[in-house]
């Protein structure tokens, strides 16, 4: 069955039989779909915006950049009437609301409400969970690499084997959850209110440094620093840091709309979902550096021109820009070598003499 790109906002649903369907980029938003067969369906980039999914079976569904913000997972049974029979409950073949082996990288389920749901092997790579309610939710062996789990509510749920590398624990309720044999490398957890740099605060080091750009070098010095945390500033929108080291630094979410990095080493930096609009980033070392869903639109990549005839690239090799936004960058010049841009939108983006593989 083909479905793709149809619009079935607000549709009644519920029961339907789309076992194996392919429903690539429909919009399904606020439809009733209670108690739908949904096993191994193609649901990519498809928009389930406050869907009713409750008692849908989802085993082995791709739902890869679907948006499924606010919608309803929990378990649920329909009860049907049989002629003279009373009351039956319409079952699948499987546990009704089960997710088991499905396809979740990089799907927006914010808010969803997914308290009770079997999602054993799921793939939620990327994902963002962001305040959504997973309490007592069965969750063995799933991959939550990247995920945004900030203010979700983990409360009595199962995790055992779960692998949430990098996964974002902001603000999360995990009382009572089962996180046995979990691999919770590098999770990043809420800063501190103040970081410190052999004793001196960040935010000094900052101002040191701005001073440093402001008087080409006659005042302040350079901020030199490593796996520093700079959520702790809150956002560093239009930021004069041109020059900055900070390899490994993180900076999840934060907002540098318009902020001056020329020439800055951001290697191996956590720049998940941060904004980048209109950053100048020339020449900027990016190599291994954590972009997926960065907001990098009209940023400037292109070469840092440091004398007549010369100048230097920004080097984005190895780079992760899955799902990264970068309409209308300029990225002149700019190295993408071996750089996973999956998903990332590239539209009126100026990528002459930029070294792409392939």
């Amino acid at each position: 069955m083909m479905f793709d790109g149809v619009d079935l906002t607000e549709a009644e649903l519920t029961g339907a039989w789309f076992h194996g369907a392919s429903l690539k980029g429909a919009v399904l938003k606020r439809a009733t779909m209670f108690g739908c067969d949904l096993r191994d369906a193609d649901l990519r980039d498809a928009d389930l915006t406050s869907a009713d999914l409750r008692g849908a079976c989802l085993r082995g569904a791709n739902m890869s950049g679907a948006n499924l913000a606010g919608c309803d997972l929990r378990e649920g049974r329909i009860a049907m009437q049989g002629s003279g029979s009373g009351w039956r409950i319409l079952k699948h073949e499987r546990r009704p609301g089960e997710l088991d082996y499905a396809v979740l990288e990089g799907a927006n389920l914010a808010g969803a409400q997914l308290s009770g749901a079997h999602a054993l092997a799921a793939d939620f790579t990327d994902a963002n969970l962001s305040g959504a309610c997973l309490t007592g939710a069965k969750l063995v062996n799933a991959v939550l690499d990247g995920a945004d789990l900030s203010g979700a509510d983990l409360f009595g749920s199962d995790l055992s084997g779960a692998s949430l590398r990098q996964a974002v624990l902001v603000g999360v309720n995990m009382d009572d959850a089962n996180f046995d044999k979990a691999d919770l490398t590098d999770v990043l957890k809420a800063p501190p209110p103040i970081i410190y740099v052999d004793d001196v605060p960040i935010q000094e080091l900052l101002r040191e440094h701005e001073r440093f750009c402001e008087s080409d070098g006659a005042e302040g010095s350079v901020m030199k620093v490593s796996r520093v945390d700079f959520r702790a500033l809150r956002q560093l929108r239009g930021r004069r840091m041109t020059g900055l080291v900070a390899p490994r630094s993180v900076f999840f979410g934060m907002n540098l709309t318009g902020a001056e990095l020329q020439g800055a080493d951001l290697t191996g930096a956590d720049l998940r979902s941060t904004i980048l609009k209109g950053a100048d980033l020339r020449g900027a070392k990016l190599a291994g550096a954590q972009l997926t869903k960065a907001d990098l639109r009209d940023a400037r990549l292109g070469p840092l021109m440091i004398a007549e005839g010369r100048f230097i690239r920004t080097d984005l090799t190895r780079a992760v820009l899955r799902g990264a936004d970068l309409r209308g960058a300029h990225a002149q010049k700019a190295r993408f070598l071996e750089a996973d841009l999956d998903g990332a939108r590239l539209q009126d983006a100026d990528l002459r003499d930029a070294e792409l593989e392939g």
